[in-house]
């Protein structure tokens, strides 16, 4: 970039967004300025934010259960250069009927040559406004939102409605510019049918709605400036329970008690993040769980955590996900990765904050089980990028002409969380959390690329200190393919012993009874995930019979016996896998059971293809588009 580039986008860059962002504790801190370096630029978005950009949405919309779609206005406020002629928003299959200022008058406007993973650029051309207004219906069949049935909800009476918007997906239900890097305000005014309640990530300014013409209208603003991506809704069938003073779930009726039960610890959660890294920014903390349609464990939604029923397994053993999506509120939330090429930003910053939440909460023992089968997983994420060599595994993707969703792999979450290991060793965990806890204060409610966090690095931490810069190998790490030898591996104590027994087992020794019923969920999945892909069906039926694997309700360790079962080709777990690839649709399960039917020939393809005939209309877009390049 020249000079004289330079300073135009600076220059734009005071004009669109005004002052430096201001101390964390400010309630409606103004909208962030646009990272102006060449790294920062979206590749996945039409925008064109220096020269005018979105600042605050206004939704109000109808959902239309009927018809499957959102319709209704989106109004946007347009911060533009002085010589703005018009504002490029991203949209994917939407109906636009109508573009007008903010008094009535008719825009220009025209949707561009639509790319299949980017959808098409609605250009409005600005005459002179500042806010315009499109009218419009969400895309038809939209993979942002699913629509259900009343048979696909728990209590199988009324239908219901959710959002899912990363990475790209919300340009098919809100005309917007939709990057991580233009973080925008928003409000919203939904009408739901009578007898059904909306819920969004924002504050909920009218709890029960407001009695209007086809049903009841909701109420929500988030005043403080997010991704767009972050804007979700779900509407159906749902009640409240606290938590805590500041913490609750919603969820359906008829799954509330036990629902209620396993998030117990919520509230403790949310103090435990605070004391490690700074105020939790956000007001309230709350949980939606979903049907089990909902495509990804946990989405860091602001103020309404959206999860996945997997999580309840009875005995509180996966909450580990819920320290996950809350530690977002801190890294991905707070401060998020610009472009998508920095998702490691996101994700490897929050399995790290997750592992200390659950540390403090939890102690070490339980924590240190958890890393050490997040390693476990990095292996098999490097294998599957193509071993140490593959593109993919470096943290700073390179993304051109992908759907962003393929850099959504384990090597962002666990080889991120791996480096930020490496560097609490290397300069001491509190030297390290002083500086987490600056670098999230000074960044509060910006985007961040990834050299833009390596220069924070080395400015705020490393401060020219040669040898710790050639300890950690910050470039190679962020930079390069494979894996650094410096990489810290946390190592539990208690699972030599747990291979040591699932190594006895596969040689014919008995099953550890008294040991299984002692062990907890990650010992459990340990043992499961250790034994050998060969094993005959005498030893599988031993061990399904001894530890009920087959009717298992703890989803963690029904998977990773599922998985042990294809390998072998082992057909008395079939009904089984088929009913937890028809149960629920979380990308993280389904989609490795398909793929591991589909390597397994003669066997597992004509299974794998039987089943996805009568599971795919049931799971989200994000499954579907991934297990469809696996079942062809």
């Amino acid at each position: 970039m020249t000079l004289k580039t330079t300073a135009r986008a600076a220059l734009l860059a005071l004009l669109l967004c005004g002052a430096a962002m201001p101390a964390l504790a400010q309630s409606n801190p103004p909208v962030p300025a646009i990272l102006t370096t060449p790294e920062a630029h979206d590749i996945h978005s039409y925008a064109q934010p220096l020269v005018a950009r979105v600042t605050h949405v206004d939704l109000d919309l109808t959902a239309d259960f009927a018809g499957q779609k959102m319709t209704g206005t989106a109004a946007l406020d347009i911060a533009a250069a002085p010589d703005a002629k018009e504002v490029v928003l991203d949209s994917k299959g939407l109906v636009i009927h109508g573009v007008t200022d903010d008094k009535g008058a008719a825009l220009p406007w025209i949707l561009g040559k639509a790319d299949p993973n980017l959808g098409a650029p609605l250009t409005v051309q600005l005459n002179g406004a500042r806010r315009i207004v499109v009218s419009y219906d969400s895309a038809p069949g939209g993979a942002a939102l699913q629509w259900l049935t009343p048979a696909q909800t728990a209590g199988k009476k009324k239908p219901y409605l959710f959002s899912q918007g990363e990475a790209i997906l919300n340009r098919t239900w809100i005309p917007t510019q939709d990057s991580p890097g233009i973080r925008q305000t928003w409000t919203a005014r939904i009408v739901a049918p009578e007898g059904l309640k909306a819920v969004m990530s924002a504050e909920m300014l009218t709890p029960d709605g407001e009695p209007v013409a086809g049903g009841r209208a909701y109420r929500f603003k988030m005043d403080k400036p997010v991704a767009s991506y972050l804007i979700a809704i779900a509407i159906g069938d749902l009640t409240f329970t606290p938590l805590g003073q500041r913490t609750g779930v919603y969820t359906e009726p008829s799954v509330m008690k036990k629902t209620a039960y396993e998030l117990v610890d919520v509230e403790k959660m949310v103090e435990a993040a605070e004391s490690l890294y700074g105020p939790y920014a956000w007001g309230r903390y709350d949980l939606l769980v979903l049907p089990p349609s909902f495509p990804f464990g946990g989405m860091e939604n602001p103020r309404l955590t959206f999860a996945t029923p997997t999580i309840i397994a009875g005995d509180r053993s996966l909450v580990s996900l819920v320290a996950h999506e809350l530690a977002h509120s801190w890294s991905g939330n707070l401060v998020n990765n610009a472009t998508w090429s920095d998702f490691w930003l996101n994700e490897g910053f929050t399995d790290y904050f997750e592992n200390r939440i659950m540390e403090k909460l939890y102690g070490k023992a339980r924590a240190d089980m958890l890393a050490d089968l997040g390693w476990s997983d990095l292996q098999d994420a490097i294998k599957d990028a193509g071993g140490l060599t593959g593109a993919d595994t470096r943290l700073h993707l390179d993304l051109t002409g992908r759907d962003p969703d393929d850099g959504m792999t384990d090597i962002a979450y666990q080889k991120g969380a791996t480096f930020l290991r490496t560097i609490e060793k290397a300069v001491g965990r509190e030297r390290w959390d002083a500086y987490l806890k600056d670098y999230f204060a000074r960044h509060a409610f910006q985007s961040q690329t990834t050299a833009g966090f390596v220069a924070d690095l080395r400015a705020n931490l490393i401060k020219g200190d040669p040898k710790l810069e050639a300890e950690i190998g910050i470039d190679k790490w962020v930079y390069d393919v494979g894996l650094p030898a410096n990489a810290v591996h946390i190592k539990s104590a208690a699972f030599p012993a747990v291979d040591a027994l699932a190594a006895a087992y596969a040689k014919g020794g008995p099953a550890p009874l008294a040991k299984w019923k002692a062990w907890s969920t990650p010992e459990r999945t340990r043992f499961v995930a250790s034994l050998p892909r060969e094993l005959s069906k005498e030893r599988l039926a031993a061990l399904d019979k001894a530890f009920g694997l087959s009717a298992q309700g703890n989803s963690e360790i029904r998977f990773v016996w599922l998985e042990l079962a294809v390998a072998n080709r082992y057909d008395p777990a079939v009904p089984s896998l088929e009913a937890f690839l028809t149960d629920q649709g979380r990308r993280k399960f389904v989609a490795p059971l398909f793929k591991d039917l589909m390597a397994q020939g003669d066997w597992g393809q004509p299974i794998a293809k039987r089943l996805y005939a009568k599971t795919r209309p049931l799971y989200h877009a994000v499954t579907r588009q991934t297990v469809d390049g696996i079942v062809k």
